[in-house]
């Protein structure tokens, strides 16, 4: 324990703190012996750099709890499925330097509700890089994360029904899954055209009435 609070740059008091409030695993024990891994040294480090960046223990420890319980990587990408996105790794520091004080326990559990964060050991993986930066960018415009989400919970039951159409579509007829993968592209390029132009004319409509 004395080695471990060391290399965190923790007293031992506080490493019996934090394990008292369960913000760390427990240690491998055989016999009277407790054995302590690089996983329990990236949760100390985590933990310190949210601290400095302003974040309360409380606000940690649901942080933790939401992590510890999320969606492993497997199951959010689902093994040896087909993905065109990009997941992209970060630690909770990382991502609280994304969204800073909206980085909250909330929008964490949203997210992970939503299927845009999941978990691989001590990494948190965020399903698509695209993704992550749009919702960064519309954060730093000053939209609130929670009504991102929220949007992008709606945006998600759009999307699902449009793949249904088009799944439904294609396969019709006596295609197969392969057919309906060689033709994703036409489904992305209708729903692309489709939605630039109902913001065209969601432009005009707010031009007319300014």
């Amino acid at each position: 324990m004395e080695e471990l609070a060391a290399e965190a740059g923790i007293t031992v008091r506080t490493l019996r703190f934090y394990r008292e409030r369960k913000l760390i695993h427990p240690p491998r024990r055989e016999g009277r012996i407790a054995w302590y891994d690089e996983t329990h040294l990236a949760r100390l480090r985590t933990i310190s750099a949210l601290l400095e960046r302003g974040h309360t223990l409380n606000g940690i420890a649901e942080l933790a709890e939401a992590f510890d319980h999320g969606r492993n990587v497997g199951e959010l990408l689902g093994l040896g499925a087909p993905t065109e996105e990009t997941p992209v790794r970060l630690t909770p520091e990382a991502l609280a330097d994304y969204f800073g004080d909206q980085a909250t326990p909330e929008n964490f559990a949203a997210s992970l509700e939503l299927g845009y964060l999941g978990t691989d050991g001590s990494e948190i993986v965020h399903i698509s890089r695209r993704l992550l930066d749009v919702t960064a960018a519309l954060v730093r415009e000053g939209i609130p994360l929670a009504d991102v989400l929220a949007a992008g919970r709606r945006v998600r039951e759009h999307t699902d029904a449009l793949a249904e159409l088009f799944t439904a579509l294609v396969i019709s007829g006596g295609r197969t899954p392969d057919d309906l993968q060689r033709l994703r592209p036409l489904a992305k390029s209708v729903v692309e055209a489709e939605l630039s132009m109902a913001m065209d004319r969601r432009l005009r409509q707010a031009d007319q009435g300014s």
